[in-house]
């Protein structure tokens, strides 16, 4: 896929390719068994992620969580979690097409990620998730490392939510 980028010195913005993308339901005190069929220990904290290999848990509620893999992961994950179901009262939905991921990174992010959002992100640990706003479309914002994010954006919000962060970068590229 050739995903757009913007990039200047200070902050680069990029569309990232397709996840199989889920989100889960689960009572807390079943994660364990959950854990076992994604392959990753689930975060209890919300806001907490885990990742293994191609895998990512994020928590985004006290029983919510957003789980990534591999596109070609989506099936064996959805039969996986089909045998739990006979066990493990939960809810797994697909929602790998209702998403597109934009890429935000460089020195300058926090302040990028500043024109939208209204939350503090220099306290949002690394690894970490939330779900927001930018602008007025609800995100969910993964915190990769001190200077990159993830903005998962609803496909629909997706050309309204990637313009702001292009005009945004370009901005703080010329000093405004």
């Amino acid at each position: 896929m050739n995903a757009p980028v913007t990039s200047f010195d200070t902050v680069s913005v990029a569309v990232l390719p397709p996840v199989a993308r889920f989100n889960l339901r689960i009572a807390p005190a079943d994660i364990a068994q959950a854990s076992q069929a994604f392959g990753v220990t689930l975060p209890s904290r919300i806001g907490g992620g885990a990742r293994h290999e191609d895998r990512a848990a994020y928590c985004l509620g006290p029983d919510e969580w957003l789980l990534h893999a591999a596109e070609t992961d989506q099936a064996p994950l959805q039969s996986a979690f089909d045998g739990l179901r006979a066990t493990t009262a939960h809810s797994l939905t697909v929602i790998s097409d209702r998403e597109i991921t934009i890429a935000v990174a460089g020195p300058a992010v926090l302040d990028l990620l500043a024109t939208g959002c209204p939350l503090d992100l220099s306290l949002m640990p690394v690894g970490g998730a939330k779900r927001t706003v930018f602008d007025y479309a609800q995100v969910v914002l993964i915190r990769d490392g001190e200077d990159a994010f993830r903005l998962e954006v609803w496909r629909s919000f997706f050309p309204h939510v990637h313009g702001l962060l292009e005009i945004a970068a370009r901005e703080i590229a010329i000093g405004l």
